[in-house]
């Protein structure tokens, strides 16, 4: 009697053991950067799952939106094969929604209409903290390599030789939130130049890579910052003649768009959703016949691999507010 006793006097001292940090944790809701809907309780940096099971999301149909840097209706296309993969292996419906501005995709994983994303570099820090997006993957080639560059680019027969000589001239930026197209140059510009926007350059915004790209190669802008890879794919594309662009500037490598998804999805549909990603098969595929260099998916540390982005956004003075 007393042997069992004993037992289930260890028994409960453990359930209990186990039971009291539960409660700790769902007491304790560390934030960080995170809007106040989120908790951050394993201090990784992203919203948690949340510990009420029933605030899980498991849609019947699942939303999959690329970055808004190029042609909505091109990336349609080029990411058709991925999303028949997607449902297979989910075993939902599988869609793609073209959003047309950073904002906009953001805004959409917040409010759950949006389920899985490809963030671009720059947005993935305010898209985690503002739209509890979970980004766990990224694109790579064989040798395990990834990313791109900045470059400031500027018409083939400009007389701009280099970065100094844009002073008291005009620069075309993407979007605030663009690292490439905004964020790197600005830090860049200030700390390697001593240039600031509108005080040594006047600064316009295309709204995107594209529009910057052909905006210089038509020479409506005398410079503009943007990520090479996307000038590469424009160039394979046809849509932009190489002969007509010139780099002046070209940073260090980048992590390139993160894929997530919605922090509060079920944890079962979660595991299928990544099975997907890292078990599409790229050969023959639409995807690599557009990211070229790019034939996987590789798992990503939002807290590791986007440090380079975050002490970017604070030599800029950038905060993640959620509006």
């Amino acid at each position: 009697m007393k042997t069992l006793l004993k037992k289930i006097f260890l028994g409960t001292s453990l359930i209990g053991m186990m039971v009291l940090p539960l409660v700790a944790l769902a007491e304790e809701c560390h934030r960080g950067t995170l809007d106040k809907r989120y908790c951050d309780i394993d201090r990784d940096l992203v919203a948690d799952l949340p510990l009420d099971s029933s605030q899980w999301q498991n849609p019947s149909t699942i939303i999959f939106s690329y970055t808004p840097v190029e042609d909505p209706a091109v990336y349609a296309k080029v990411w058709d094969g991925f999303v028949q993969h997607l449902s297979k292996v989910t075993g939902k419906k599988a869609v793609f929604f073209p959003v047309q501005a950073y904002a906009a995709q953001y805004e959409a994983m917040r409010s759950g209409r949006l389920h899985i994303a490809g963030v671009n570099t720059g947005g993935n820090p305010i898209a985690v903290s503002c739209a509890g997006f979970v980004p766990f993957a990224m694109m790579a080639s064989a040798d395990g390599s990834f990313g791109y560059e900045m470059e400031i680019i500027v018409p083939a027969d400009s007389d701009i030789k280099s970065v100094a000589d844009i002073k008291g001239r005009s620069m075309a930026f993407t979007s605030p939130t663009s690292n490439s197209g905004f964020k790197a140059p600005s830090a860049i510009l200030k700390s390697e130049f001593g240039m600031l926007p509108d005080k040594d350059f006047k600064a316009a915004y295309s709204g995107k890579h594209d529009n910057s790209i052909m905006g210089v190669a038509n020479k409506d802008y005398e410079a503009a910052s943007i990520a090479n890879s996307i000038l590469t794919r424009m160039i394979d594309r046809g849509v932009v003649d190489k002969s007509k662009i010139r780099t002046i500037y070209r940073s260090q490598t980048f992590p390139t768009t993160g894929y997530g998804h919605a922090h509060n999805l079920d944890p079962t549909l979660v595991a299928k959703i990544k099975q997907a990603f890292f078990t599409f098969q790229w050969e023959g595929s639409d995807l690599k016949k557009e990211f070229k260099k790019e034939d996987r998916f590789i798992s990503i540390h939002h807290k590791s691999d986007w440090d380079i982005i975050r002490k970017i956004d604070k030599a800029n003075g950038v905060s993640y507010s959620c509006r």
